[in-house]
């Protein structure tokens, strides 16, 4: 049997993975759990939460182990993580990824930045660091995120048998997709050789912050509006869509582009900006000046529908959405 590093009052040692649907944390916990409880013969179990189920929308699974002699009559919300697992980057954008975690946790980021970056970017006071470009290997193994990230998780918790889980996988899929197992181990070996570990010790004379209980709505039954009433319309235009891409986005090339609209036509966020212009005879027309990154969940819709390949689906490099996005001018006056 496994020894558990360290356990909070209750005797748990708790995980929990911050995510986006269609990256596959949900079965990535599941997988977790079933390696601590069937091969280091752990007491765990795994859940998770999410909201509307669709590809793009937040997920968090929640994993807890204990040793055999404790019992798990516990099913809330992991609050308080030793490990937290982000499987997109560009959601400490919209969510605190981080909230709960201890001075001494380890956060585990699917991003090519380094830990110091990571460091600033999520706010992060003290604790560990481990950065692996799940996306890339995933891409290049063409096979999912979640077994990059599952090899990372696995490099982190030491208690957990690495090869026991290179059989869950092989038993998994052996049987209706054999040619899937390959790709699937070599996404794992790469998640857990390739991460990048870096440790940072809490400043002299701070502190971290004190916990606060992650998602408390601001509305509730003392602060809701009289009849529900929605108090500020129009606000779908702040959402920040880009935590849904997962490693790809569509390119415009606007010499190729003949503004037919068929990307418009499929495009299920709105993304394109249009501008009214007169045509070579001076005619008015609508012609397509570029993509709204904001609103753009990476689904490539567009690149399919383009009959003159104007767009191309492209790996997401840093910083190219930011300074090629085209933002749409709404007109918010009333009238």
């Amino acid at each position: 049997m496994s020894s558990l590093p360290r356990t909070n009052e209750l005797g748990f040692f708790e995980i929990r993975l911050e995510s986006i649907g269609g990256l596959g944390a949900n079965l990535a916990g599941k997988m977790l759990a079933e390696a601590g409880v069937m091969g280091a013969s752990l007491n765990g179990v795994s859940f998770s939460s999410y909201g509307s189920e669709k590809k793009g929308s937040p997920v968090k699974a929640h994993i807890r182990f204990c040793d055999p002699d404790t019992r798990i009559r516990d099913t809330s919300p992991v609050e308080r993580p030793h490990v937290i697992g982000i499987f997109h980057e560009n959601l400490s954008r919209t969510v605190n990824v981080i909230s709960g975690m201890y001075e001494d946790s380890i956060v585990l980021v699917n991003s090519r930045k380094s830990p110091e970056e990571l460091k600033d970017q999520l706010k992060l006071k003290s604790g560990t660091i481990a950065v692996v470009d799940a996306t890339g290997i995933a891409l290049f193994e063409h096979n999912r995120v979640n077994m990059a990230m599952l090899g990372g998780l696995f490099r982190l918790c030491g208690f957990l048998d690495p090869e026991f889980m290179k059989g869950v996988v092989r038993k998994s899929l052996e049987k209706k997709y054999p040619a899937s197992v390959q790709p699937a181990l070599s996404t794992f070996q790469r998640g857990y050789d390739e991460v990048a570990i870096q440790s940072f010790a809490l400043p002299e004379g701070e502190e971290m912050p004190g916990f606060v209980r992650m998602d408390t709505p601001v509305l509730g039954y003392e602060t809701q509006p009289l009849g529900g009433v929605i108090t500020n319309p129009g606000n779908s235009i702040l959402k920040d869509l880009s935590i849904s891409r997962a490693g790809r986005l569509p390119h415009f090339a606007d010499d190729k582009c003949i503004h037919c609209a068929a990307c418009d036509n499929v495009c299920p966020d709105f993304c394109f900006v249009w501008e009214e212009q007169p045509d070579k005879k001076g005619r008015p027309q609508m012609f397509l000046q570029g993509i709204d990154y904001q609103y753009c969940k990476g689904c490539l819709k567009c690149v399919q529908a383009c009959p003159t390949s104007a767009l191309s689906g492209e790996f997401e490099v840093e910083g190219y959405a930011d300074g090629s996005r085209v933002p749409h001018r709404f007109n918010l006056a009333i009238s």
